[in-house]
Order: C-alpha cells, then structure tokens, then sequence
C-alpha cells in the first residue's frame, strides 16, 4: 500500500518517475509495481541506517 501511494501522489517524484519509466519500457504494471516497492525498501533501510548512525547506535 505504501508503495501504490509512492507511486500515485509522492511528494518527491522519484517513485512515480521510476514507475512511469518501467512501464514506458514494456514492464507489466505488477512488475513495475513490485521494483518499486524494493527501491522503497532500500530507501527506508538507508534512511534507518543513517538514523542510527548519526545517534551513536552504531558504530562505523
């Protein structure tokens, strides 16, 4: 669901490029769909990781 709304309404259009690109190269809407939910993933897994980062939790 978090991806759908990426895609649909994201502030940044990021997502919505990234969709738009897939589908303009001949992907089904459910694999497009499906890329885009793993370049959320990663996002939000950067972004926690950074998070902790910078609080001290871990240590590089």
């Amino acid at each position: 669901m978090a991806t759908l709304s990426a895609v649909r309404w994201d502030p940044n259009p990021v997502m919505k490029a990234h969709y738009q690109q897939l589908r303009a190269r001949g992907k089904l809407a459910k694999v497009a769909l499906a890329a885009c939910m793993r370049k959320l993933l990663t996002i939000v897994n950067a972004r926690r990781r950074d998070e902790l980062m910078a609080s001290g939790m871990i240590a590089t």
